[in-house]
């Protein structure tokens, strides 16, 4: 949230940029931003918590500003020094500008920040995507981070082609490059590394199974790119999937539609960890869609077959383990061990406004398999029905929190803080 306050006083500060920019004017060119610049408005951010990751943060620009972005300029303001920051647009929401707030300890709740009009300057940043001819991989200066594999991926030779599968996350790296995601293993070949079907939908009077592709009722199937973005805040995309039933009808059925989106943010000088902000909005076509209550079903994670009941733990929001975790609610889930010569940790978040938050987990007995092999899945309809209706949107956001590190629950409660808690933010233009 954020306000907007007028009419305050002006600095000695901005008093100084107007000389500055006349100046400018004079002089008939633009002179650099360190040197010469006119401030916009002041933003004052609150933050929901101290952290040891960065806090993901937006403003609106519709009726603060109508300068084209590559006029724009963020700074931080830390006693008299301003310090440049790395800023993104996104024009689909209304012109969005989206900036990463560092961790600092020692700055406490309150953070202030200057708009500026100055000199335009391309900042390139280092996340970047990379699109072959069957998957987009996000890219941090050159390191793989995220990879969405839009085409059709097969299963082994010899096993049935119902099993094949597009839209879905694998694989998803650690920042130490690490796969953390694990698709067709023998056990369940319908697994795909990251991926969102659902397990009983009463569609058009049918019970259909949009998970256990071997069940022949039903699947889903990537449909297009919506949008991709990339920059030097966040990489991401946006993706239209199509939920189809297949039993009992000659060609598919499209029963509803998901605009599934990811962005990651990562800061340029960090290489521990990166977040990854989900969101998954689904529209049923033109009949109500009941998604029933079942043990697992959305947002599904096949882990790393490193991982088992040896050397990986699970913690959730309120302090269980993975003996305790399957069917209890959390608002987040840490999954993390060791892996090779190496750590990893994930925490899963869940946001407040989510249908049925804080949300039921779905977690593997530990002796999964023999080994405590590791799945993990918030699954808001594992204890009731979620009815919708065509005409209205339902959506779901996540955000996970990637690292190479171990966490702790204080650090992932302050994570989820900062997710769940959006910044307040006062605006106090010039």
């Amino acid at each position: 949230m954020f306000t907007v306050v007028g009419n305050f006083k002006t600095t000695y500060t901005s008093r100084m940029m107007k000389v500055k920019a006349l100046v400018s004017f004079f002089l008939g060119f633009s002179l650099p931003f360190w040197g010469f610049s006119q401030k916009i408005a002041t933003l004052a951010v609150e933050l929901p918590a101290i952290s040891n990751f960065a806090q993901p943060t937006s403003v609106n620009l519709t009726g603060l500003t109508a300068l084209p972005d590559s006029v724009l300029r963020l700074v931080e303001v830390t006693g008299g020094a301003l310090t440049e920051v790395p800023f993104q647009v996104d024009p689909m929401n209304d012109r969005t500008l989206h900036w990463l707030i560092p961790p600092a300890q020692d700055k406490g709740l309150v953070r202030t920040y200057e708009l500026h009009q100055s000199t335009p300057k391309k900042d390139v940043g280092p996340l970047q995507l990379d699109q072959t001819d069957k998957a987009l991989i996000v890219r941090k200066n050159g390191k793989d981070l995220w990879q969405y594999n839009f085409a059709t991926v097969y299963p082994p030779e010899g096993v049935d082609s119902a099993y094949a599968r597009s839209g879905f996350v694998h694989p998803m790296w650690s920042p130490g490059g690490k796969a953390l995601t694990r698709i067709q293993p023998e056990d369940h070949y319908h697994h795909y590394g990251l991926w969102n079907p659902w397990t009983r939908a009463v569609f058009k009077g049918e019970t259909i199974d949009f998970w256990n592709l071997a069940e022949k009722q039903g699947t889903v199937r990537f449909a297009n790119f919506v949008t991709r973005s990339e920059g030097p805040v966040f990489a991401g995309y946006r993706v239209l999937h199509e939920h189809l039933v297949l039993q009992n009808r000659p060609t598919p059925e499209v029963a509803m539609t998901e605009v599934q989106g990811a962005r990651i943010f990562a800061l340029d000088d960090s290489e521990t960890y990166y977040l990854a902000d989900i969101s998954i909005l689904l529209n049923p076509a033109a009949t109500p869609v009941t998604l029933k209550e079942y043990r697992y079903g959305s947002l599904g994670w096949r882990t790393t077959e490193k991982w088992n009941n040896q050397n990986s733990e699970v913690i959730t929001s309120e302090g269980l383990n993975r003996k305790t975790a399957d069917g209890s609610l959390a608002r987040w889930c840490i999954v993390q061990g060791e892996i090779d010569d190496a750590y990893a940790s994930v925490v899963m978040m869940s946001s407040p406004a989510n249908y049925n938050h804080p949300e039921p987990l779905r977690i593997w007995p530990e002796d999964m398999y023999g080994r405590g092999d590791m799945y993990a899945n918030f699954a808001p309809t594992k204890n009731r029905d979620w009815h919708l209706e065509p005409g209205k949107s339902y959506v779901l956001n996540y955000r996970f929190l990637v690292s190479s590190k171990k966490i702790s629950p204080e650090e992932a409660e302050a994570a989820w803080k900062q997710f769940g808690l959006p910044p307040k933010i006062t605006i106090k233009k010039e």
